[in-house]
């Protein structure tokens, strides 16, 4: 039986390859974009102002790092240029030859948190865009052993407000995550209290607007070239097409077309259904 083509790793290979070529670094985060034109060219700076920001609420180092769902391994990188110690533990194998070459002095940890059987203590829990992918029931109290009696969690995420009702009654919406009553509900069960926290949805929320726009400049291309063929060479059209549904249902090629085309995800739609939150969490007895 032939493998089975993986096209969520070809996906981050092709969505890397682009950051890269376009901002010079494999950030896969948002970027804080107070003060700046909303541009491609800008997406590096509003980047970096991402991570300014998100250093500004680490505790006084230096510290031993847990970077969950470390990406690509840029922010471990400047976390080690900083001169702190860095775990990073990430589920895909992809990702994880990634951070091995990008963030190089750091320990990589090729599973999901759930499965990590790292040991501490670690000064810091970070989930940068990563704590909407992991159970309340498991994030929280693993990091509760995890961490030194003084250690923190610093979250930096996206969670659903209220009027998030679901896919089933809003269709795809930008953003995710769990919601926010739910999250404050969860913290102090957990033994930890929230001891710093800032709301800076407005200041990444532009960034779905430029991911649309690139979206939509692929897409004109791929209808462009369609269309083109279909009406020049309609057995090559068909022929191209039948290839395509081997290796995509016709629900996955829709969803891909409303991905390329569609004009929905917004910045107004993200502040509608989410809050980007940064929040540090310390010890409750602490």
């Amino acid at each position: 039986m032939a493998e089975k083509i993986d096209t969520r790793a070809v996906g981050l290979d092709v969505g890397l390859a682009f950051i890269r070529w376009l901002t010079g670094a494999e950030n896969l985060h948002y970027g804080l974009w107070t003060g700046l034109e909303v541009t491609a060219g800008n997406l590096r700076a509003a980047q970096d102002n991402y991570s300014s920001k998100l250093f500004g609420y680490l505790p006084e180092g230096p510290l031993r790092i847990l970077d969950i769902g470390g990406g690509a391994g840029e922010t471990a990188k400047k976390l080690l240029a900083l001169g702190h110690s860095v775990d990073i533990v990430v589920p895909s194998a992809f990702l994880a030859a990634r951070c091995r070459d990008t963030a190089k002095g750091a320990r990589v940890h090729e599973c999901t948190f759930e499965a990590f059987q790292g040991e501490g203590p670690f000064d810091l829990c970070l989930f940068s865009e990563s704590f909407q992918y992991i159970p309340l029931t498991e994030s929280l109290p693993k990091c509760a052993r995890l961490l030194a009696p003084d250690g923190k969690i610093l979250i930096a995420d996206c969670f659903r407000t209220e009027a998030y009702q679901g896919r089933h009654v809003h269709g795809p919406q930008p953003g995710g995550g769990h919601r926010v009553t739910v999250f404050r509900e969860a913290v102090p069960p957990s033994g930890f209290a929230i001891e710093a926290e800032e709301d800076i949805t407005e200041a990444v929320a532009p960034s779905i607007d430029l991911e649309q726009r690139l979206f939509n400049v692929l897409g004109h291309g791929v209808t462009r070239v369609s269309d083109e063929i279909h009406a020049k060479k309609p057995m090559a059209h068909w022929a191209l097409a039948r290839v395509l549904s081997l290796f995509l249902s016709k629900k996955r090629r829709d969803n891909l077309m409303q991905r390329l085309t569609g004009t929905t995800r917004t910045s107004e739609a993200f502040k509608t259904y989410n809050r980007y939150q940064i929040l540090r969490l310390g010890r409750a007895n602490g």
